[in-house]
Parts: structure tokens; sequence; C-alpha cells
């Protein structure tokens, strides 16, 4: 009885939460006329997926095994679930047999109802395994699925994501390596970094420089200019070169609330 009241609420959780998530990355495509619901890496990420259902199928299976391992062993979802997993494998199968990205991705109808799909099947498939191993069998299967899973996502899906940005054209493979480059050193994942280089290499090719991809480049790197500096990669930095560290450098990371060894 307990197990059928699991599946119940599953499905209706994987329901709700597939559709959200299905309509929410298809609504993003037509921003900024409609509203967004989605976050601005899952759209980065369909989009590197280049409308290909094989690449939206195995984008999402590597972070599957990373979340499944996690429902396993800790009983909690990852935030991959809702933002890699379910939208992409949406994604694939309306994209099956060749259909174009406009009139199955991009329409929020059809991406929220293969999404509410999607999403029963993996909830009820997580929790239902998560409730049916072991303990003994749990501890297990994090040492197995863990690993594996990190594997994928780093260092395995950004050299995919590398290999993508080069395939699109001149200009989003140099900017592809650049902002990877800086992403893994700064952030520990190239990913973000090359995700970021395609959407700018592709707009520039698409566009031209214009005001808006001027404004996304700026923001970039800004944004990256920010994230190094509240991880402390500048006082890294001088500290590699074995360089004293300036006080007043110091002063204004601890006036931050941030800890400076």
């Amino acid at each position: 009885m307990e197990f059928m009241i699991i599946l119940i609420k599953s499905a209706i959780i994987g329901a709700l939460v597939g559709v959200g998530a299905g309509a929410g990355a298809a609504r993003m495509f037509h921003a900024p006329t409609v509203q967004g619901m989605g976050a601005f890496r899952t759209l980065g990420e369909l989009n590197a997926c280049a409308g290909d259902a094989a690449s939206h199928f195995s984008f999402g299976l590597g972070f599957f095994f990373n979340a499944w391992a996690s429902s396993v062993g800790a009983g909690a979802f990852t935030q991959d679930v809702d933002h890699r997993i379910i939208p992409n494998w949406a994604a694939a199968v309306l994209l099956r047999k060749g259909k174009k990205p406009e009139e199955t991705l991009h329409d929020p109808k059809k991406m929220g109802i293969a999404g509410g799909i999607i999403g029963v099947i993996i909830v009820v498939f997580l929790n239902s395994t998560a409730s049916a191993i072991p303990e003994s069998l749990q501890a297990i299967a994090v040492k197995v699925l863990v690993p594996a899973a990190n594997l994928l996502i780093n260092p395995v899906m950004p050299v995919i994501f590398w290999l993508a940005a080069l395939d699109a054209g001149k200009r989003s493979g140099i900017w592809g390596t650049i902002f990877g480059g800086l992403a893994h050193i700064i952030m520990g994942n190239a990913v973000p970094g090359v995700v970021l280089g395609i959407l700018i290499g592709k707009g520039v090719d698409d566009g031209g420089w214009t005001k808006i991809t001027k404004n996304l480049l700026t923001a970039v790197i800004l944004l990256f200019a920010l994230s190094a500096f509240f991880r402390g990669f500048d006082i890294n930095l001088i500290k590699s070169f074995h360089l004293d560290v300036p006080t007043w450098l110091i002063n204004i990371h601890e006036m931050l609330g941030q800890e400076v060894k």
C-alpha cells in the first residue's frame, strides 16, 4: 500500500514539474516578446544540442545517472531533473524523425505535454527505485554511480560542448574556447563558458556586432570578472606568481565578508 502511495504521489509531482519545466523552457525561445519561465543555462544547453534528438537525449542521460545516484543515496533530487533531464528528453522525443525545432522545441504546448509525460516517468522511476533498494545497497550504488556521473560531467561534457562550439563555426569556436578556458580556471567546469561562447559567436554570425551582441559580451565579461573576484581567484592568481597580495585588495574582500587566507 505504501509503495502505491509513492507511485501515485510521484506521478502527480512528475506531471506538474514536467509540464512547468517543458513549457517554461520552450517559452524562453520567445523572449522578450513573451515572458520566459526557465533558467538561462537551460536555454543555452538546449541551443548547444543544435536541435539534434540524439544530442538532447545523451545530454540528459549524462545528468540522469547523477540524479539517480542522489535519489538512491541521499533521498533527494538534484536540480538537474527539472533544469536538464526533463527539457532535453522532452526535446529528444519531439525532435525524432528530423522534425524542426521551431515546430516542436519552441512550442510551449508540445513541450509541456512531452515534459509532463517524461516527468511522470522519471520521478516515478527515481522514487520507486529509491524506496525499493535496501540501505546496504544504497551505499554501494552511490560509490559506483556518483564517480561515473562526475567523470561524465567533467571532463567528458566540457569536451563535447567544446567540439560543438568548434563545429558551429569559427567565431563560436574561438569564443567557446576563450570563455570555456576561463570558466574551467575560475569555476572548475568549462561548460558554462563554452555555452556562452556559442551564444556570442552565433549571435555575431547571425546579426553582426549589434548593440545586443555587444551588451551580451559586456555582460559575460562582467559575469566572469565578478565570479573570479568573489571566488578569490584574483588573490590565488597573485599568490601563484609568489607575489605579495596588496593589503587594499585583502581589505576589499574582507569588507565584502570573504575570508582571505
